[in-house]
């Protein structure tokens, strides 16, 4: 059994479902390591303060934001926790939509929302049995790692699943990749199409 990686509630109108978040893929890859090739001993990357000229420990290690150039403003991990963001603890439903109508390029990684305790069973099946009727899918708010982001909700198997998304300016501009114009008669598209069903 997955684990669960974040816990808050689906909230949309007057329902609130508790939920549990875990994970729906696995990565099945190979993972190789860097040795010296000499005497195959295990090459590591090391933590090192440039300030200091010297190896730091990881409780010596924090976040910050660079401001300027010599500026940097330390942030700490319960002042992420902290902020006030409104869906800290809720995946917040906003509207409800065409899948067809969402760019698959937006869409991201999926998580598997599990209903939290018994009191979230029947509100849970309510919201997967009317996102699975309408052929909608509902589009969230949600906060994970002191950030809002933006999700989208689906029915899978009679589970609800959570595809984190990407905000409209997270995705590039593709017109720069654009080939020059170029002409093409209706018989060359023909000849294109035809190939599918060969």
């Amino acid at each position: 059994m997955p684990r669960t990686v974040w816990s808050g509630a689906i909230s949309f109108g007057l329902v609130t479902v508790p939920i549990n978040v875990v994970s729906a893929t696995e990565d099945h890859s190979v993972r190789f390591h860097q040795y010296h090739l000499e005497d195959m001993g295990r090459v590591r990357v090391r933590k090192f303060c440039e300030a200091e000229d010297r190896e730091v420990r990881n409780d010596e290690i924090g976040k910050g934001y660079q401001l300027t150039k010599e500026q940097v403003i330390p942030i700490s991990d319960d002042e992420l926790r902290d902020l006030p963001l409104p869906t800290a603890k809720a995946i917040e439903i906003e509207a409800f939509v065409p899948l067809e109508s969402v760019d698959p390029i937006r869409i991201g990684e999926g998580y598997y929302l599990q209903p939290s305790g018994q009191v979230a069973n029947k509100p849970y099946k309510l919201l997967a049995q009317a996102l699975g009727r309408s052929a909608k899918v509902a589009v969230a708010k949600y906060a994970w790692s002191g950030r809002e982001r933006l999700g989208l909700l689906r029915v899978r198997d009679d589970v609800i699943v959570l595809h984190a998304m990407r905000w409209p300016d997270e995705v590039r501009d593709p017109t720069e990749l654009l080939p020059p114009p170029v002409e093409l008669s209706d018989e060359e598209v023909e000849g294109a199409l035809a190939l599918r069903t060969a």
